[in-house]
């Protein structure tokens, strides 16, 4: 059936030159393992009525907690790995009857599918752990019991920063902690898993007074690095379980180019309309996911216009996402599961573990902005061994415009390095501050969770007057509780609040606000629109009303850098790469009105500058490079500036980030360097590791901007390959074939060999 929808769509006039590829996934027969020894009688009883037979790296997982092992499990979307974790868990729980767990999940969706599974496994087995959720909407009433009863608590990274300073409360649970799960653990890299990595740490220390030393079991999709992340994160010692043998139905890959003429006639959302319709009209039950609420909502209307004349399918399709009752989630997602839906168009909300049931079709309505998510979402259509078809819809950006034309990029290579940065010193003396005031810090023995260089930071917060040096240890002295004044999503202690009607809706650091929520600036909150009324930069304010707008604000800025310290410098066959400290100055100049990709309009911003100090990296082009550009006619400062656009696109296909979290500067010439040089850098103050992990990677990325410029198909650039929505020169100058030129020369030198034309 599905092959026959495949070639209909490769034979289709309409689809047939936006259809750029078909990846088929072959059928992946189950690999089964053994256990050394056999499982408790109540849970074999289980698997058995359950009709489950252990996949083999469930058998590795079991096995490798059973030796007392940290584990991180990196096995695809629907392969198990709940089971694998909660099986030896529950025999460990049976065996000793005051033992606990402690589950961390991102989101409470998720949260409430643990729970309900946790109870079936309780339920089935007759095992007694008594688990409850434990988070910001408990009742007050409720938590003294859980904390003295529950046996396994599902909670979240939020809930644990404000449980900390009381686990003298918390003591009976702590003191018998043997396992903390940490799933869907890719959610956390960045400045939030930074954040997360220090919360763990404050977490262990506390343990260590209990006298607990639990394992920990993280699972994750596929990373690059899972081994340096999991260590990172956790700071122990992992032993990787990554050997799938989950069985796999056929799966259609398929590419779909709007702009695969260079310049498209439809929007991505609208090509994603007419394939969510072309797929529900062919009786494929089909879940689409959207970048916003927003996009959601209309597509989904356009979809109900377009069906109003084809009988029984109107009203088998729905729009799912955020904002929804918890209720109403519910009867989409059963709905859905009992085939009683055809066609769900959801935001990410959908992307992680709820149980929809089995999907024929899943279309991605643009590159999600991580390999992770793709795949994520694509794993949601043909769970088992049913056939199913994921397609990914592009956007006219580089990496959408790269994977379109290399796929095997995409299929072949691994997926993205997940950064967790420790070095940052506005972190750290964040959650030092929180430390002290859940116990007294004492060196040298606290440098194991908190660095060498942990007593300079304490000593410039003890002037601060926020940390006091007793003869007990550093302890907290600052007003107020510390957990309030540290954010877990932020770097900044210049905490900016968005306000709506009087209510606080988010928190922003003040580079963020400075970019998304300046006055007039469309801020998106959740998939929602708002227009921002004022931003008041002396009381951290952003005022905001709630208006549905079908437009979009992109704030641009221009930059100047100072270097300030070489750290590392690299040499790459006849090429030198550097990375250092740097002093960045951004100024947000001004922002453009738009509506897809049309600039609608300009306006002026009258902002103060935002100076910070952070980490990058930097090369120089050589005068001989410069002198064949001149030579050909180019415009040699618009083939930097090409480059450094372009290399800013491609970066967070190696390092998981937005395009947003790195910022660039190119120059002809540079008074730091006294030559032609381009910087990029990390968008956060102190760095979070974004530009070190791609100054290790410089080569790859390098190349690979080379071939999104050169093989663009646009004539003089374009936002597929060298243009930048956050550019505050208005993307001039800008010269594609010096850009194309520069990259060849540069490869040459490092020793890569590429044809340019």
């Amino acid at each position: 059936m599905l092959e026959k929808v495949i070639n209909t769509l490769k034979n289709s006039t309409r689809y047939k030159e936006r259809l750029t590829h078909v990846e088929i996934l072959p059928i992946k027969d189950p690999i089964y393992g053994n256990l050394k020894k056999e499982l408790p009688q109540k849970i074999k009883d289980y698997l058995s009525k359950k009709k489950i037979k252990l996949y083999i790296h469930q058998c590795e997982a079991i096995e490798s907690l059973r030796d007392g092992k940290n584990i991180i499990i990196t096995t695809p979307t629907a392969s198990g790995k709940t089971l694998a974790f909660n099986i030896p868990i529950f025999e460990k729980l049976e065996q000793d009857k005051k033992a606990t767990a402690l589950y961390i999940y991102p989101t409470k969706a998720l949260s409430n599918d643990q729970l309900k599974v946790v109870k079936e496994f309780e339920a089935i087995t007759g095992i007694n752990v008594n688990p409850s959720i434990y988070d910001g909407d408990t009742p007050t009433s409720k938590r003294p019991k859980i904390r003295e009863s529950s046996r396994i608590i599902i909670s979240n990274p939020y809930e644990m920063h404000q449980v900390l300073p009381w686990h003298y409360k918390w003591q009976r649970f702590f003191s018998n902690l043997k396992f903390v799960v940490i799933d869907e653990a890719h959610r956390y890299r960045g400045v939030f898993g930074s954040n997360l990595a220090f919360l763990i740490r404050r977490f262990r220390r506390i343990l260590d007074l209990y006298g607990s030393a639990p394992q920990f079991i993280i699972s994750t999709a596929t990373l690059a690095n899972p081994i340096e992340f999991s260590e990172r994160l956790i700071g122990v010692k992992f032993s990787l379980i990554n050997n799938d043998g989950a069985p796999k139905g056929r799966k259609y890959f398929i590419f779909i180019n709007p702009y695969f003429d260079g310049v498209g006639t439809l929007s991505t959302h609208q090509e994603t309309k007419d394939l969510f319709l072309f797929f529900v009209t062919n009786n494929l039950k089909t879940l689409c996911f959207t970048i916003s609420r927003k996009m959601a909502e209309i597509i989904t209307l356009w979809s109900k216009k377009a069906l109003k004349k084809s009988k029984g399918y109107m009203d088998k399709i729905t729009a799912y996402r955020a904002g929804y009752t918890p209720k109403e989630r519910r009867v989409i997602e059963n709905n859905l599961k009992k085939g009683r839906l055809k066609g769900v168009v959801s935001t990410n909300a959908l992307e992680l573990g709820i149980d929809v049931g089995s999907l024929d079709c899943v279309i991605i309505s643009g590159y999600p902005g991580t390999i992770i998510s793709t795949w994520q979402q694509a794993g949601r259509a043909g769970r088992g061994v049913n056939e199913s078809i994921a397609a990914l819809v592009a956007f006219q950006n580089p990496l959408d415009q790269y994977f379109m034309m290399h796929p095997k990029v995409f299929f072949e290579k691994p997926h993205e390095h997940a950064i967790i940065d420790l070095s940052n010193p506005y972190i750290l003396s964040g959650h030092l501050i929180c430390a002290s005031s859940e116990l007294p810090i004492k060196l040298p023995n606290d440098m194991k969770y908190f660095g060498d260089n942990v007593e300079d930071l304490l000593k410039a917060l003890m002037r601060e007057e926020v940390i006091r040096d007793t003869v007990n240890g550093w302890v907290y002295s600052g007003k107020g509780r510390a957990t309030e004044a540290v954010s877990l999503n932020n770097i900044s202690s210049e905490i900016f609040k968005v306000i709506c009607d009087g209510e606080l809706i988010e928190t922003m650091d003040k580079t963020q606000a400075f970019r998304e929520a300046h006055k007039r600036a469309v801020l998106v909150h959740q998939g929602e629109t708002y227009i921002v009324e004022d931003l008041d930069l002396k009381n951290r304010l952003v005022h905001v009303k709630r208006r549905d707008v079908d437009y979009y604000t992109e704030a641009m800025k221009s930059v100047d850098i100072k270097v300030l310290k070489e750290v590392y410098k690299k040499e790459i066959g006849n090429f030198f790469v550097y990375f250092g400290e740097m002093e960045v100055n951004e100024q947000y100049i001004g922002y453009r009105i738009m509506r897809y990709d049309k600039v609608l309009g300009i306006e002026d911003l009258d902002l103060p500058p935002l100076i910070f100090k952070t980490m990058g990296l930097w090369f120089n082009v050589p005068a001989g490079v410069k002198r064949k550009i001149e030579e050909k006619k180019l415009d040699f400062a618009g083939g930097l500036h090409g480059i450094e656009h372009a290399m800013i696109g491609i970066m967070p296909f190696h390092v998981m980030c937005d395009r947003w979290d790195i910022g660039g500067v190119s120059t002809s010439l540079h008074p730091d360097t006294m030559t032609p040089t381009i910087f990029i850098y990390d968008g956060f103050e102190g760095g979070i590791g974004l530009t070190e992990k791609a100054f290790e990677l410089f080569s790859e990325i390098v190349e690979m901007t080379f071939e999104l410029v050169r093989d663009c198909k646009c004539e003089d650039g374009c936002p597929a390959c060298i243009y930048s929505p956050k550019c505050g020169n208005n993307n001039k100058p800008m010269d594609k074939k010096a850009t194309i030129l520069i990259l060849n020369e540069l490869l040459k030198l490092i020793g890569l060999n590429k044809k340019s034309f």
